[in-house]
C-alpha cells in the first residue's frame, strides 16, 4: 500500500521563511512594532511551527491582561534563542523541559516530569526562571515506516542494534550533536547506524526522507500529526534517552510580575498532549497561526 502523505506544520515554517526575507537575515527583528514600554514583554520562539503557535498563545493571553507584549518569532535553534533569552533580545519563550536541560546540564540523568522540572529550575542561568510546567509533551521519537518496523520486528529503540548498520537515519542538523539525539544513541544504546542524513526539524523533509525511504529511521516529534497520517511507527525509548519533554514558560526574572506569572500559569494549566496535536493538525491544513491561538484561548476562556 502507498504511503501516504501530508503537508505537515513544518512546511509552514518553510514558507514564513521564504516570504519573511528580512527576518532570515535577522531573525530577532521583532514581529510586531517597537515596544514603547520598557516593560513590555517580547516573546520569542524557536524556528519550527509548534513553538511560533504556543509562544503566540503567550503573547495573546498577556496582551488580553492590559500586559504590552511584541513577538520575534523563528529566532532559530537552542543555540541561538537561549543567548537571546540572556541577553534581553527576548524576554519569554516556551520551551521544551528535557530538551533544555540537556542544553544546560548534559550530565544530568532526570528523566521523569517532576525530576527533569526540579533539575531545569537548578540549572537555569542566573537572571532566568521557570514558571509551571504543563503537562502537555512534545518528545523526540525514533519513528520507522510499518513495512521497516514489520521488516526487523522492531517495537524498542534497542531492537535497531541488530540491523543499525544497514539502516540511514534523518533529523536537523543539531541533532546529530546533542545527547538527546545521534550521541545519545551511540552512547545509551550502543547503535553505529549507517550514516546520518540531515533534514529539517522533524518538518516536511524528514516525513518525506522517512516515507520514500531516503532514510530507514528519523527523529520526528510526538505530536507531529503526521505520524498517525502516515502510519509510521514509534518505537519504545525502552533505556530513557528521551527525557521528559513538558512545555514550560522561560522568562527574564526582570520581566515577572504577578499577574504574567498568574496569565502564563493559568495557559500551562490547561494545555495537554492531545491540545498540541490537534493544533498542529490545523496548521498543517493551513490554519493561521494567528487563528489556532485565538481559538484555543477563546476554548479554556482565557482571551
Amino acid at each position: 500500500m502507498a504511503v501516504r502523505m501530508i503537508r505537515t506544520a513544518g512546511t509552514l515554517a518553510l514558507l514564513a521563511l521564504s516570504a519573511l526575507p528580512a527576518l532570515a537575515n535577522d531573525p530577532l527583528a521583532a514581529d510586531t512594532p517597537a515596544r514603547t514600554d520598557a516593560s513590555a514583554i517580547i516573546v520569542g520562539s524557536a524556528d519550527f511551527p509548534e513553538s511560533q503557535l504556543l509562544a503566540t498563545i503567550y503573547a495573546k493571553a498577556l496582551s488580553a491582561k492590559g500586559i504590552e507584549t511584541s513577538t520575534k518569532l523563528n529566532i532559530g535553534s537552542r543555540e541561538v534563542y537561549m543567548p537571546a533569552l540572556r541577553d534581553g533580545s527576548i524576554d519569554l519563550l516556551p520551551e521544551y523541559a528535557g530538551a533544555a536541560l540537556a542544553y544546560l546540564d548534559k550530565d544530568s540523568t532526570a528523566h521523569a516530569p517532576d525530576d527533569v522540572a526540579a533539575a531545569l529550575k537548578a540549572a537555569l542561568p542566573e537572571g532566568v526562571s521557570m514558571l509551571t510546567p504543563s503537562k502537555a509533551q512534545n518528545s523526540d521519537t525514533m519513528a520507522v515506516t510499518r513495512a521497516t518496523a514489520d521488516k526487523y520486528t522492531l517495537k524498542t529503540i534497542s531492537d535497531l542494534k541488530p540491523h543499525a548498520a544497514e539502516i540511514v537515519v534523518g533529523g536537523s542538523p543539531e541533532w546529530q550533536a546533542r545527547k538527546e539525539g545521534m550521541l545519545g544513541l551511540k552512547e545509551v544504546y550502543g547503535l553505529e547506524f549507517k550514516s546520518f542524513k540531515p533534514l529539517d526539524v522533524g518538518g516536511p523533509l524528514t516525513v518525506s526522507a522517512l516515507a520514500n525511504g531516503q532514510v530507514q529511521a528519523a527523529d520526528l516529534f510526538s505530536t507531529d500529526p503526521a505520524i498517525a497520517a502516515n502510519d509510521f511507527v514509534t518505537l519504545v525509548d525502552d533505556k530513557n534517552l528521551f527525557a521528559a519533554q513538558n512545555i514550560v514558560p522561560i522568562m527574564a526574572s526582570a520581566k515577572e510580575s504577578e499577574t504574567a506569572t498568574q496569565v502564563l500559569d493559568a495557559v500551562s494549566a490547561e494545555l495537554t498532549t492531545e491540545d498540541l496535536i490537534h493544533m498542529n493538525g490545523r496548521l498543517a491544513d493551513h490554519d493561521s497561526i494567528d487563528q489556532v491561538a485565538e481559538d484555543w484561548l477563546a476554548e479554556h476562556k482565557l482571551n
